[in-house]
């Protein structure tokens, strides 16, 4: 059952800064709910994901049938999910980077879709990135798209605690 929504900052971050081989016990259990189908992703955040390094990188390389939901695949509201994703892609295109010259603080199209697929399932999205002291209409990131979706976002500390994941 699909709990969670990953960016890939909510893996590749955390792995910085708490690396598996001191974190071992933690990092195992992000594996299990990796590997039981606890976390969707859209093609295009997996593909980011299929370049983590180590374990964390394997599970995710051998779990891709469990995480990602594709267009058109049976057993989820892929049709909701892309009006979300076209909806949302009109409502923030002055704060989409690749819209914009890649501006500094804003949200890249593979953001708004793992917010768009959040938002399609109720669940809450899993990033590192902090909001911004200063939001515009020039400036937004993905904890700010998130909040005026109405979809929770969790930092990884956030998810482990959601998770029951206790060092």
């Amino acid at each position: 059952m699909k709990k969670y929504c990953f960016d890939m900052s909510g893996v590749s971050a955390p792995l910085e800064l708490m690396p598996p081989d001191i974190h071992v016990t933690m990092w195992a259990k992000v594996e299990a709910i990796l590997a039981s189908g606890g976390v969707a992703v859209t093609k295009e955040i997996y593909d980011e994901m299929t370049h983590i390094p180590g374990s964390i990188g394997d599970c995710i390389r051998n779990n891709e049938a469990k995480l990602v939901l594709e267009v058109e695949q049976d057993g989820w509201d892929w049709r909701t999910y892309v009006e979300h994703v076209a909806r949302m892609q009109l409502a923030y295109e002055n704060v989409i980077s690749e819209y914009n010259g890649n501006r500094k603080d804003t949200v890249g199209l593979n953001d708004i879709s793992i917010i768009a697929l959040a938002k399609t399932l109720g669940l809450p999205v899993v990033s590192m990135e902090a909001t911004l002291k200063q939001v515009s209409e020039k400036k937004k990131r993905i904890p700010e798209i998130c909040a005026l979706e109405g979809v929770a976002h969790y930092d990884f500390s956030e998810f482990l605690r959601k998770a029951g994941i206790k060092l």
